[in-house]
C-alpha cells in the first residue's frame, strides 16, 4: 500500500484532528476517507432513472421472462396501473426473449440510481440531530428561558434540495422515512412549512457543518437514557447554529 506523505500548517492539522474526533475515527482513517470520497465519489453525480443494462445472463432473461408471462396470466382483463396490462407484460417477455437489447430500458423504467448507505445514514443522523434541537428548543421554552427567534429559525429543518440529484433523492428518503404518521412527528411541522421538504437551496453542506459541531458536543456527554438524554443548552444550540455558516462567511 502506498504511503502518501503532506505537510499541514498547525491549525490545519487540529482543524483535521478535531474532525477526526467528531466521527470516532482515527485522524489516519478520516483523511483517507476523505480522499477517497473525493477520487472516488460514495453517490453517483446522478440521481435517477437507473440507466438500461446492456445485457442480462440467460438465467436472469429466463426468469424475466417466466415473470413476464406469469404476471400476464393473473393480471384482470381491464388492468389499467403501474403494471400495465396483460399485452403490456408479453410485450416484455418477448423483449426478453428476442434479447432486444435496444428496449431493456424498460425493465428498469421508474428504478432509480441506488442511495448508498452512507447518504441514508447522513439523512438518518441529520434528522436525529434536528430532533434533538427541537426537543431542545421546546424544553428552554417551557423552562421560561427564552429562545431568540432567529435561533430558532436557523436550527429549524428545511429539507433538500428538490432540483438537486442527490438531495432530491434525499428528500425522497425522508418523506419514506415519514410514512409512518409516528415517525419524526417533531420535524413534521417544520417540513410541511418548508414547502413539503423542498428548501430550493443545496442544504447538505450546511447540515454536515452542523452535525460536526452537534457530534462534538454529543460526544462529551456521558451515556443517559431517556428522550431528555441529550437536551441541549442555549449556549450549545449557538454554537451549532454559528457552525451552519461557512467559515469564509464568519
Amino acid at each position: 500500500m502506498a504511503v502518501l506523505n503532506v505537510r499541514l500548517d498547525d491549525d490545519t492539522y487540529e482543524r483535521l484532528r478535531d474532525l477526526a474526533d467528531a466521527e470516532g475515527a482515527s485522524l489516519s482513517e478520516f483523511v483517507r476517507d476523505r480522499l477517497m470520497e473525493f477520487v472516488v465519489p460514495i453517490s453517483p453525480e446522478n440521481h435517477g432513472d437507473e440507466p438500461a443494462p446492456e445485457s442480462f445472463s440467460t438465467r436472469d432473461r429466463l426468469m424475466l421472462s417466466l415473470l413476464h408471462r406469469i404476471h400476464a396470466q393473473v393480471l384482470p382483463e381491464d388492468a389499467n396501473g403501474d403494471d400495465g396490462n396483460r399485452e403490456h407484460q408479453l410485450q416484455k417477455a418477448e423483449i426478453i426473449e428476442s434479447g432486444f437489447t435496444g428496449e431493456y430500458w424498460l425493465e428498469v423504467a421508474g428504478f432509480e440510481t441506488e442511495l448508498s448507505k452512507q447518504d441514508c445514514r447522513r439523512v438518518n443522523d441529520i434528522l436525529q440531530m434536528f430532533r434533538v434541537l427541537t426537543t431542545s428548543i421546546d424544553r428552554l421554552m417551557k423552562a421560561g428561558d427564552g429562545v431568540d427567534e432567529d435561533l430558532i429559525y436557523g436550527l429549524r429543518f428545511r429539507g433538500f434540495d428538490h432540483n438537486d440529484s442527490l438531495e432530491g433523492h434525499m428528500a425522497r428518503y425522508v418523506r419514506y422515512q415519514m410514512r409512518d404518521e409516528r415517525s419524526w412527528e417533531e420535524l413534521r411541522p417544520q417540513v410541511t412549512k418548508s414547502d413539503n421538504g423542498n428548501s430550493h437551496m443545496q442544504m447538505l453542506d450546511i447540515y454536515m457543518r452542523m452535525l460536526t459541531e452537534y457530534r462534538k458536543i454529543i460526544k462529551t456527554r456521558e451515556r443517559r437514557h431517556g428522550r431528555e438524554a441529550y437536551a441541549l443548552n442555549a449556549d450549545e444550540l449557538r454554537m451549532i447554529d454559528a457552525a451552519s455558516v461557512h467559515p469564509s462567511n464568519r
